[in-house]
C-alpha cells in the first residue's frame, strides 16, 4: 500500500468511536502522526471518558504514532490547547477532521432548547472552532514564508443535505456544516487549504438512536480487508485520500461514502424560473404560475 500521508499531523475529533475511530485508524495506517480527540460522552454529550486512550494505543500497537487528548472542541480554551498540544508535540498542524458530534432526537414539539444548543455546540461552534484555530496556525505559517499545504475535512450527514423527521436540531447542524465549508473554501484557497465534507454511512451509536434496527456496528467483528457495507469506517479511506497532497485540487465539495458507493454532491442550483415581465407580481397571478410553471400542477380551485 502507498502512504499518502507520511509524516502529516493530523487531529481527529470525536476519534473514540465509530466514524471517527476508523479515520483515526485509517490515516494513522497511511503515515500520519494522529491526535485522537474525544471527550468521551455518550451520544447525548453526557459525562466523560477515556476513550481516545483505546484508540490511540491501538494505533501504537500496530506500530503508529498517536496522542490521546481528551478535550472539548466546542469550548474554545481546551480547543486552542489541543492546536497548541499538537504544534507542540509534532511541530506542525497538517489536517483537521471534525467529526466529534452527539444527537437529541426528539420531535419539535418535544425537543427542549437545550437539545436543540447542546446539538448546535457540539457539530456546529467545535467544527468552527477548530476551522478558525487551524486556520490561524496556517495564516501565521504563511506570513512566515512557508509553502505547505492544509487540509479541513467537515462530516456532514444525509440528515443536513435532505432533512430526517425527529432531528430538526441534527439536521440544523449537518446543513450548517455545510455552508461553513462553503465559505472557508474560498477564505482559506490562497493559503493552499482545501476545506471539504464528506457524508460518511454505517452503524454508529448516533444511529442506534434513530431505532432498533440500527445498532452500532462492532468493527472489531471485521477482518482487517473485509467488507461490510455498514462498517463506520468505510468512508475513512476518503478521508485518507482529502487528507493526502493528491487532493490539492478538490474543495468547497460535498462527497457522501455510502457502502461501496462514493457520490459527489451538488447543492441548490435553478431548476425552474418564471419572470414577471418586468413588473410587480401580483400574488393571485403568481400562484397560478408557480404552479403551472414551476411545479407543473394546478392549485385546486384555479381555473
Amino acid at each position: 500500500m502507498t502512504l499518502l500521508l507520511e509524516d502529516k499531523v493530523v487531529i481527529v475529533t470525536g476519534a473514540g468511536h465509530g466514524i471517527g475511530r476508523g479515520h483515526a485508524l485509517e490515516l494513522a495506517g497511511h503515515g500520519a502522526k494522529v491526535v485522537v480527540n474525544d471527550l468521551g460522552t455518550t451520544v447525548r454529550g453526557e459525562g466523560a471518558g477515556r476513550d481516545a486512550d483505546e484508540v490511540a494505543g491501538l494505533i501504537a500497537k500496530r506500530g503508529g504514532t498517536a496522542i490521546a487528548d481528551h478535550g472539548d472542541v466546542a469550548d474554545e480554551e481546551q480547543a486552542q490547547a489541543l492546536v497548541d498540544r499538537t504544534v507542540g508535540t509534532f511541530g506542525r498542524l497538517d489536517v483537521v477532521v471534525n467529526n466529534a458530534g452527539i444527537a437529541r432526537d426528539k420531535v419539535i414539539w418535544n425537543m427542549t432548547p437545550e437539545d436543540f444548543d447542546l446539538v448546535m455546540r457540539v457539530h456546529v461552534r467545535g467544527t468552527w472552532l477548530m476551522t478558525h484555530l487551524a486556520a490561524r496556525h496556517w495564516r501565521g505559517r504563511a506570513k512566515a514564508g512557508e509553502r505547505f499545504t492544509g487540509r479541513v475535512i467537515n462530516t456532514t450527514s444525509g440528515a443536513g443535505l435532505a432533512g430526517n423527521f425527529g432531528q430538526s436540531n441534527y439536521a440544523t447542524a449537518k446543513a450548517a456544516i455545510v455552508g461553513l465549508t462553503l465559505t472557508t473554501s474560498l477564505e482559506l484557497h490562497r493559503l493552499g487549504v482545501t476545506v471539504n465534507a464528506i457524508g460518511p454511512g454505517g452503524l454508529t451509536r448516533l444511529t442506534a438512536t434513530m431505532g432498533p434496527d440500527l445498532t452500532a456496528f462492532e468493527p472489531d467483528d471485521l477482518g482487517e480487508d473485509e467488507y461490510h457495507p455498514m462498517d463506520p469506517a468505510g468512508s475513512s479511506p476518503l478521508v485518507a485520500w482529502l487528507a493526502s497532497d493528491q487532493s490539492q485540487h478538490v474543495t468547497g465539495q460535498v462527497i457522501r461514502a455510502i457502502h461501496d458507493e462514493i457520490h459527489l454532491m451538488k447543492g441548490w442550483h435553478e431548476a425552474a424560473t418564471i419572470s414577471s415581465g418586468q413588473r410587480r407580481w401580483d400574488a393571485t397571478t403568481l400562484g397560478v404560475r408557480i404552479g403551472t410553471d414551476l411545479f407543473g400542477t394546478r392549485a385546486p380551485g384555479l381555473r
